[in-house]
């Protein structure tokens, strides 16, 4: 039945890379769930979870979901499997992870790549949100007036935001560090 549906949406689809991962999610999906952490990004125009712990989830140059996380069931999908508009997100059991997440805030030439170690709690949803912080902007030379807005990522746990980390533009490099702010 399911190879019959896949070729129906194979047939009719323009990327069947993305129908066949979108399906091989759903059907992982049937595993028992625990009392697990939802995680999602959101903010910009796409975000990709590269990895969790040792573990890879989405691979950076073909940007299809890796046989072991499906394996592990830990990649969910909210949305309907035909829906262009589904969300793909992290179901893990309660426990502390080192999570990198591929923002792409412009385009899906450039990554902005976010590192964080947290401890997820049990029966939690987590977003990681990518921003523009355009409430700083200081005063001085026309070279750091005319710098982008700091770019910050804000980890909320249900309505509430619990991390907040941003990375100044430094003007003379081109280059800066996220690094974690006072909520």
């Amino acid at each position: 039945m399911v190879l019959g549906l896949c070729s129906v949406v194979m047939g009719g689809c323009q990327s069947t890379n993305n129908v066949v991962d979108t399906l091989r999610i759903k059907q992982a999906e049937t595993q028992t769930l625990h009392a697990n952490a939802s995680i999602y990004c959101t903010g910009v125009k796409h975000c990709e979870f590269e990895r969790i712990n040792t573990t890879p989830i989405m691979d950076a140059t073909t940007h299809r979901v890796s046989p072991q996380s499906l394996q592990q069931g830990i990649v969910r999908l909210h949305g309907s499997v035909f829906s262009q508009h589904s969300t793909m997100y992290l179901s893990v059991p309660a426990n502390q992870y080192e999570l990198v997440i591929r923002f792409y805030p412009i385009s899906q030439d450039r990554a902005e790549t976010f590192h964080v170690i947290h401890q997820f709690k049990p029966n939690q949803h987590y977003t990681f949100k990518m921003y523009r912080d355009r409430s700083k902007r200081s005063g001085g030379s026309l070279l750091n007036v005319s710098a982008p807005e700091p770019l910050c990522v804000a980890l909320d746990e249900g309505q509430r935001t619990i991390r907040r980390f941003c990375r100044p533009f430094d003007a003379i490099t081109g280059l800066g560090e996220f690094s974690e702010q006072k909520v």
